[in-house]
Parts: C-alpha cells; sequence; structure tokens
C-alpha cells in the first residue's frame, strides 16, 4: 500500500492515531506498539504491545525515520511506539528560530 501526505491512521494496540506528513521512501504501513496501523475507520481488534514498543506517543508531535523519509503526526496520544518497517521513529525536536532582536 502506497502511503500519502494527509492519510489517517489507527494503532490495533491503544487508542493512538496518526496522519501521515511524509510518506517513506518504501513500501509499507506505518505502525504503533510493534503493529501495523490500520487506515481510520476500519473495525479494530486490540493487539498486545511488542516488549521494546512501549513508550507512547504524545500528542502534537511529529515522528520520524531519517533512512526512510516516513514523518507522522499523532493525533491522538497513546502508549505504544510508532514505527515504521520494524523501527521505531525518533521524536522531532523543535528547531531554533533566529532572534530578532
Amino acid at each position: 500500500m502506497t502511503l500519502r501526505p494527509g492519510s489517517r491512521w489507527r494503532s490495533v494496540v491503544c487508542e493512538a492515531e496518526a496522519v501521515v506528513v511524509r510518506p517513506p521512501l518504501s513500501v509499507g504501513v506505518p505502525q504503533c506498539g510493534g503493529h501495523d496501523m490500520v487506515p481510520l475507520g476500519e473495525a479494530v481488534e486490540l493487539r498486545a504491545v511488542v516488549p521494546g514498543f512501549a513508550a507512547g506517543c504524545l500528542l502534537g508531535k511529529r515522528y520520524r525515520d531519517e533512512p526512510d523519509g516516513i514523518e507522522l503526526l499523532c493525533t491522538k496520544a497513546g502508549e505504544g511506539t510508532l514505527g515504521f518497517d520494524g523501527v521505531p521513529l525518533a521524536v522531532v525536536g523543535t528547531r531554533q528560530l533566529p532572534s530578532t532582536d
């Protein structure tokens, strides 16, 4: 499945939801808690979080994987870690703006 910017996804392990900001270079779907996420609106059967993918995701934060290029925006917080292709995504830090002194 090809990911497009703006597509919305829901976790199968917690309440987390995310929007694709930048699609990945490879084919795949976003993950949360070690499991593939499903498009928002699909029925979900809850699963257990995979060990190592329970760091959680925070509302309003962006998560990115530099080598693969994917970037997700968390629109609903949850206990699962956002990931792609079995790799946890890193939180994108804020950029320092230049001072206007």
